[in-house]
């Protein structure tokens, strides 16, 4: 196992600058996910650890020990790529062991951690197939297998569930999450899908134009995003963000919502800029419940029903508030008519302030 850290890492492209001096420490046997949109220099990030990348500036530490001239080879790290880079002419077992070909084990040790390897990855009965009789799913796995062989200090996932279909997915993220429960090996993972990042990582870094926006566990990110991007891109489905004024309400502070009756209370010990400065109200799906309050001081909003999404266990009800759009969640259950206006809610706390220039958080309502 290793630790891994970034002190001010950069990387240019000629005049572009793909990554913007970030930092960022791996603790020993963590498993950190890298998120974000396509282009925000995730992958350009993982590289660079795995030496794949020369980096233009800082320093890339491995278990203490800079790395920025060290070789690949010489990393001790293995990674996992999104086309699963194995041979469709080798068998599994030649596939899983070709990083032992040039090690000194003795062929008995070499065909024993080979068949450890495929036996903790449920391929010990397909050893002598070649990649075009295996499934997708167990692709991946002979390409994880050709990296654990190997006994690494840390793995570098790049994407490599993004070419499966939905239950391959779900299945592949429960045995990689099962197989770093086992193994406490570190891993650094990179994805878009912030579904992966939420049920796989012990912390989050997510990312932004080659920059670092926030770092933080997925339950820190999801209910303390630190600005309006961090929050939209965390969370399924995507926040809520309504436009509104601040402004003083029979003594109190206010989020009034621009062009609606609605109006959200600021916390009494709040010091929040000035009247009159523009916000953005932000409010979850699952936080915004189809159906009246039943307290004064909700959150109140009513709109017209313009998609209906059943899911089973629950519905989400997408709501026109005048050429804005909104999703709340009803009962599964609950099938609010299309066209029909409805009335929705949520809780005080449920609600987040945001400044709408600068787009960073300022407290939860």
């Amino acid at each position: 196992m290793a630790t891994i850290a970034l002190d001010g890492v950069v990387k240019r492209y000629g005049k572009t600058t793909a990554v913007h001096g970030i930092d960022l420490n791996v603790a020993d046997g963590e498993f950190v996910v890298l998120v974000g949109p396509s282009g925000c220099g995730k992958s350009t990030t993982l590289r660079m650890i795995a030496g794949l990348e020369d980096i233009s500036g800082g320093t890339i530490s491995i278990d203490g020990r800079i790395v920025n001239e060290a070789e690949p080879k010489d990393r001790n790290i293995a990674m996992v790529f999104q086309n699963y880079a194995i041979y469709p002419h080798m068998s599994v077992a030649q596939n899983i062991g070709f990083g032992l070909y040039t090690s000194k084990l003795s062929e008995p040790e070499k065909k024993k951690r080979i068949q450890e390897t495929a036996g903790i990855l449920g391929l010990e009965n397909l050893l002598d197939r070649r990649p075009s009789q295996l499934s997708g799913g167990q692709r991946q796995r002979v390409a994880i297998g050709r990296a654990m062989v190997r006994d690494p200090a840390a793995f570098l996932f790049d994407e490599p569930l993004s070419n499966l279909d939905a239950q391959l997915r779900t299945q592949m993220r429960l045995e990689i999450k099962k197989l770093h429960q086992r193994l406490g090996t570190t891993i650094v993972f990179v994805t878009h899908d912030q579904v992966e990042a939420m049920t796989m990582a012990d912390r989050i870094v997510v990312m932004r134009d080659g920059r670092i926006l926030q770092v933080g566990t997925p339950i820190e990110l999801y209910e303390n995003p630190a600005d309006v991007f961090t929050a939209r891109f965390i969370g399924s489905p995507t926040m809520n963000l309504l436009p509104a004024r601040l402004s003083e309400k029979e003594g109190q502070r206010v989020a009034a919502l621009n062009g609606f009756n609605a109006t959200a209370h600021l916390p009494g010990s709040q010091a929040i800029r000035s009247d009159g400065a523009d916000v953005l109200v932000g409010v979850r799906p699952h936080d915004l419940h189809v159906g009246s309050a039943d307290g004064a001081n909700n959150f109140t909003l009513l709109g017209e029903v313009s998609v209906v999404e059943p899911l089973g266990s629950e519905t989400l009800v997408h709501l026109d508030l005048g050429g804005t759009s909104v999703i709340a969640s009803a009962p599964g259950k609950t099938v609010p008519k299309v066209g029909g206006r409805v009335t929705v809610h949520a809780q005080p706390g449920s609600l987040y302030l945001f400044d709408a220039k600068t787009e960073r958080a300022l407290c939860r309502m």
